[in-house]
């Protein structure tokens, strides 16, 4: 399955709509996990460059893989003027990255959609010794009430609706799988703030949403409108969140 085209036409609802991480995940990177401004990092599946740009401004010498042209093309606008980013049209599985090229691995909201046997043979690859591999995701609290109403409306309008997070749970076996039962779990709260455009497009950003045209698409709208009337206040819609990191090496 080819999902690199799945965020075609979605980069300007996903710059506008999609958070950064917690800024305490970055300063755990380079505080207890080796991260410095002279680290050579790949972030695969950087997609506009959200956490590029957090590891960016921390001076790390970024390679953004994404192998979607629209979502490459807001990254090199977005990023364009950090001396130490360097955007690569190519996928999890071929990087383009020479051999034993970088120090650490990141894949934000993305490795869900790989070939997890694959792209674990690329990571080892160019990661340098004792290189490690960051999987990290913004997840939805579900104890929330305003992201059990939003889950029910995925649900019923966005057939490709898989869960949160690509429908990753925690712990998944995916990530079992890929690091052999051997990692470490950090999370940190992350809560979104919304105005109501910014919370239209982050709907509109996911890739299983229903796009303008589809069957039911004024309907999902009207959804998501009166949604973000019910819980909003002052015109602020507040979603709970936490970034989280599963962290391990793939020797």
């Amino acid at each position: 399955m080819d999902y690199t085209q799945n965020f075609s036409g979605l980069a300007n609802d996903y710059t506008i709509g999609r958070p950064a991480y917690s800024n305490k995940l970055i300063d755990s990177l380079y505080s207890q996990y080796g991260f410095t401004e002279e680290s050579v990092i790949a972030d695969i599946g950087s997609g506009t460059g959200k956490l590029a740009k957090q590891l960016l401004d921390r001076g790390s010498f970024v390679y953004c893989i994404e192998p979607n042209d629209d979502m490459r093309k807001i990254a090199l606008e977005e990023l364009g003027r950090y001396k130490n980013f360097h955007a690569v049209d190519g996928t999890a599985t071929e990087t383009k990255l020479d051999q034993k090229s970088v120090d650490y691995i990141t894949t934000a909201q993305a490795f869900h959609w790989f070939d997890i046997s694959s792209f674990k043979e690329e990571c080892k690859r160019v990661l340098r010794n004792n290189g490690s591999v960051f999987l990290i995701w913004n997840m939805r609290d579900m104890s929330s009430e305003i992201n059990q109403c939003s889950f029910e409306i995925y649900s019923g309008y966005c057939p490709d609706f898989k869960g949160f997070g690509g429908g990753i749970q925690k712990d998944d076996i995916r990530i079992k799988q890929f690091f052999e039962d051997k990692y470490e779990y950090i999370e940190f709260d992350n809560p979104l703030f919304y105005d109501k455009n910014k919370f239209i497009s982050r709907s509109l950003s996911g890739s299983y949403s229903l796009k303008n045209g589809d069957e039911n698409y004024s309907e999902y709208l009207d959804a998501l409108s009166d949604l973000f009337e019910k819980y909003s206040k002052d015109n602020v819609l507040t979603i709970a969140n936490k970034t989280v990191a599963y962290i391990g090496t793939v020797d």
